[in-house]
């Protein structure tokens, strides 16, 4: 029998209960996978984020860690031990009240042309000399400065802009009672360079005793690590940041810390900061007060805990409909097929059902219309 005279007939009934055990599931599943697909993309997309994040952090933390390590080289080099051991003993024989008088005298004239020959002094030694060549050689250390026991500048890059400055909070965290800690500034604009920095200040510690005899203070440079931060690829409404424990940026695209702005994304996540699971998961989907939905990715510094001054935390955001695009493209055409054939059945059954109500009211009148049997 030839192949175009096969015919297959079949009841719309029967055609309908095909189609309804065959696209209701078809359709149903493919729904599912799509909202599986989705989930799956936003979790991925959330562990890349976290780990953008913590790798972040971890160079904050190992850049701040190296300009520390840098001072400290400076203050257990013999230069400034031996400069400021030779500057603590015109102390000796000076009372407290006589010691106070004396340096209260110099401060007073520092701006003078009084102090020229100090200061000259303080620019031209030796130890200053290299000073000047260690800071040649590391970029990122914008001044340097040696002060003595008592706060008192020894040997400098450039003049400070004051000659003591034992009397000031972070001169006595570096000196710690006789013991010597290392201090680290919060974030500070130098007008000079344009720049800025963080000022470190290292313990110069004598031999044998360890006891505090003075301090080596640096100014690093922070825009080798704000550009580092900037160079992450993060495509359209992506971005990454850094900011305070208070919310206040301390650098993102386009923005600089005088500006004082205050994160949003900060106060998305203020609350799973302050929960282990919160920390753990590294990253949340939150929506913003300009009502769209945000994947936010966060990673503390760790800063804060040997700098008090650096309660630093990385984060990194992205519009989330950028971050699921593609699968909520597939999610929309399932959720579009599996409308369509449902409404296809529902007309299909509907043309059935009436179909068949009026093939009965036909038979019924057939009937009646049929004359009695005689």
């Amino acid at each position: 029998m030839p192949l175009d005279s096969l015919e297959f007939r079949t009841s719309l009934q029967k055609l309908l209960v095909g189609l309804i055990l065959i696209l209701v599931p078809l359709t149903v599943f493919g729904f599912y996978v799509a909202l599986q697909g989705d989930s799956h993309i936003r979790q991925v997309n959330g562990e890349n984020f976290r780990s953008l994040t913590f790798t972040a952090a971890e160079s904050t933390s190992a850049f701040v860690g190296g300009c520390v390590r840098d001072v400290s080289v400076l203050a257990n080099t013999p230069g400034p031990l031996q400069a400021v051991s030779l500057a603590n003993r015109q102390y000796e024989h000076l009372s407290e009240e006589a010691l106070r008088t004396k340096i209260g005298a110099i401060e007073q004239t520092w701006e003078s042309s009084e102090t020229d020959g100090l200061s000259q002094k303080i620019l031209t030694s030796d130890l200053a000399r290299q000073l000047r060549r260690v800071r040649e050689l590391n970029p990122t250390l914008l001044k340097i400065t040696v002060a003595d026991v008592t706060g008192a500048a020894v040997a400098a890059t450039d003049r400070p802009a004051h000659y003591y400055q034992g009397e000031g909070e972070s001169w006595q965290a570096i000196s710690s009672g006789g013991l010597g800690a290392i201090h680290v500034s919060d974030l500070r604009y130098d007008d000079k360079s344009r720049l800025y920095y963080l000022s470190i200040a290292y313990p110069i510690l004598q031999e044998g005793t360890g006891k505090f005899i003075g301090a080596v203070t640096a100014m690093a440079d922070v825009s080798p690590l704000f550009a580092q931060l900037n160079r992450q690829p993060m495509g359209r409404t992506g971005r990454l940041f850094l900011v305070r424990e208070d919310g206040s940026v301390i650098e993102a695209p386009g923005v600089t810390p005088a500006m004082k702005i205050k994160s949003e994304e900060y106060a998305a996540i203020r609350d799973a900061l302050g929960s282990l699971r919160g920390r753990e998961a590294g990253y949340i989907f939150a929506t913003l007060p300009n009502g769209e939905s945000y994947l936010i990715g966060f990673a503390d510094t760790g800063l804060k805990e040997a700098y008090p001054n650096l309660p630093w935390i990385v984060l990194a955001s992205q519009e989330a409909r950028e971050v699921t695009g593609p699968v909520r493209n597939m999610t929309a055409f399932a959720l579009l097929a599996m409308i369509l054939a449902l409404l296809m059945l529902t007309l299909l059954g509907a043309h059935v059902f009436l179909h068949r109500t009026q093939k009965l009211e036909d038979i019924e009148t057939l009937e009646d219309k049929e004359p009695p049997a005689a």
